[in-house]
């Protein structure tokens, strides 16, 4: 039973999704099906018969129109392209979050609650009117007494509870998707509100986000490609945070960006190693890459924002993928199967043959395009709905990395349309296992794990002295344990007691007949009967507890 306050917010999604053309998903359920007819009764229906748009720009309209929580689903949504069709995928990706902004003297509020002080004291500068205002918060410019020029970024009053309350919907509805219809099923609602439900209330923990900006200054300090801001410790808690403010040029603006000299050709190869760097040198990668979050300075290095979403990957999926996409440069089908087995993302029992045909089928098409044409990202994408056909896993590591693959390819090729990724990316991976393989990385391991080793090494003699001891005296014992056998154990034993139950109760029923048919002299002939008996029931029991505990 949806609640009162749920079914006025249903009602509402109903006529948003009516006015802008969704009527049949709404139909389309099982529970609607007995009034399909209702449609031809709503204006809309016939004012835009015959005029619609595709699905993806009806559902990012819808989503526009619901307002910015639901906007915000639809950037999230859009990362997750190996459950949407290209065409909703493409669309959602054009959601922005154009939100008018709340009072300034709300802002003045949050900002003087959670530092506690006056803002007048806390900074020299604070201008009311916001820089820029978001779904989760908005940013204010503002002077430190110290003489720095900072952002104060400020999440939204309310919204945590609002998000919550529309996150609770989200579930009803998905249930109820998941339940009435068969393609809802396939895209799996549930757990892509699952996902939504963490990640934007990660995004709403500004203390984190802090966090990420610092680790990934630290891992660019001093480099020329990128510029991380620096945070303001003192000044940030869960729901404001204070950064540094930078000064450059929107990444989109290329013909701004032409003016002041900066070469297209650096800045689309520079967005490349940024990438790869993050990825495979510090497993760290900002995940949210898209046009907005990126600025340019004159000298054609790119200062980063934003830092609510990142991206890691384990150690044994870095080193997979990297092999992966050099099997791919050199066209080696079978090994890209074998990765995908030896990694776990494809079951184990996946016959290698018939996974290398449809690799190839996927990847040879590719290969008689001018490099310039082809789409790294949309290729990654096609090998996961191919391998998806063989039972592979949904790795929710390696889609947010596929989709800030596709951010920066996207990003690249509008600042240089003739960015060859390949071969940027080849010779970056080649010496990045290089260095995980051979002696170099050998040595490595062994420096890195000197410490521990240097305090373990000096037991070893003593501890071998002590074994060879006491194996010459015969004093030494194995200890293995393992829970098959300890398991196997328990069954011996219980089929052990079974058997003994079995015997003591087919001795006491055998017992039994006897006494009955033959008497003793030992028993008084009124007790016989009972005392037979007994041994019969006692007998009886035994034996059927051992037949029913088989």
């Amino acid at each position: 039973m949806i609640p009162l306050r749920q079914g006025i917010r249903v009602i509402h999604i109903t006529w948003v999704l009516l006015r802008n053309g969704l009527d049949e998903f709404v139909l389309a359920a099982h529970l609607f099906r007995p009034i399909r007819f209702i449609r031809f009764l709503s204006p809309f229906y016939w004012t835009q018969k015959g005029q619609r748009p595709n699905h993806g720009v009806r559902i990012r309209r819808t989503l526009e129109d619901l307002g910015p929580i639901y906007i915000k689903f639809g950037q999230i949504l859009s990362t997750r392209r190996d459950l949407l069709p290209d065409e909703i995928a493409e669309e959602l990706v054009k959601l922005q979050d154009k939100v008018p902004p709340f009072p300034a003297t709300q802002s003045r509020q949050i900002v003087e609650k959670a530092l506690g002080g006056k803002v007048d004291e806390l900074f020299a500068r604070f201008d009311p009117e916001p820089m820029a205002s978001a779904s989760i918060a908005q940013v204010h410019s503002a002077r430190l007494h110290s003489g720095e020029e900072v952002i104060v970024k400020v999440v939204r009053p309310g919204i945590e509870k609002a998000i919550r309350k529309d996150v609770d919907l989200m579930y009803t509805l998905a249930g109820l998707a998941q339940k009435y219809s068969r393609e809802a099923r396939r895209l799996r609602p549930m757990e892509v509100v699952e996902e939504y439900e963490k990640t934007i209330f990660d995004e709403l923990d500004l203390t984190r986000e802090a966090a990420n900006a610092s680790q990934l200054r630290r891992n660019f300090l001093n480099s020329e490609m990128l510029y991380v801001p620096q945070v303001y410790w003192d000044y940030c808690r869960r729901n404001v945070m204070v950064m540094e403010r930078i000064y450059g040029t929107p990444v989109d603006e290329v013909e701004t960006l032409k003016a002041q000299g900066v070469s297209m050709a650096l800045l689309g190869e520079r967005g490349v190693e940024i990438f790869f760097t993050q990825v495979f040198r510090d497993n760290f990668f900002h995940a949210d890459m898209h046009p907005g979050n990126i600025f340019v300075e004159p000298n054609g290095r790119y200062i980063s924002v934003d830092f609510g979403i990142m991206g890691t990957l384990t150690t044994e999926d870095q080193r997979y993928l990297a092999e992966n996409l050099l099997a791919f440069f050199h066209r080696d089908y079978r090994r890209v199967a074998e990765l995908h087995v030896e990694s776990g993302w494809v079951p184990e029992g996946t016959r290698i043959e018939d996974f290398e045909a449809a690799i190839r089928t996927v990847s040879e098409p590719i290969w008689e395009k001018p490099i310039a044409e082809i789409s790294f990202g949309h290729f990654l994408l096609r090998l996961f709905q191919t391998a998806r056909r063989f039972d592979m896993e949904v790795q929710p590591q390696l889609v947010l990395l596929q989709k800030t693959l596709l951010n920066i390819e996207g990003l690249g090729r509008m600042l240089y349309p003739e960015l060859d990724l390949w071969t940027t990316a080849k010779p970056f991976m080649e010496k990045w296992i290089a260095q995980q393989v051979g002696p170099k990385a050998f040595l490595r391991r062994v420096k890195e794990n000197m410490p521990q080793m240097s305090e373990e090494l000096p037991e070893i003699p003593r501890l071998a002295y002590q074994v060879l001891k006491s194996a010459h005296s015969g004093t030494l014992r194995l200890e293995w344990h393992s829970e098959e056998l300890q398991a196997l154990r328990r069954d011996l034993e219980r089929g052990q007691n079974r058997t003994r139950q079995s015997i003591a109760g087919g001795t006491l029923i055998i017992s039994a007949a006897l006494l009955a048919g033959l008497g003793t002299p030992l028993l008084p002939a009124g007790l016989l009967p009972l005392f037979s008996g007994g041994l019969g029931i006692v007998g009886i029991g035994l034996l059927g507890n051992s037949l029913l505990r088989r």
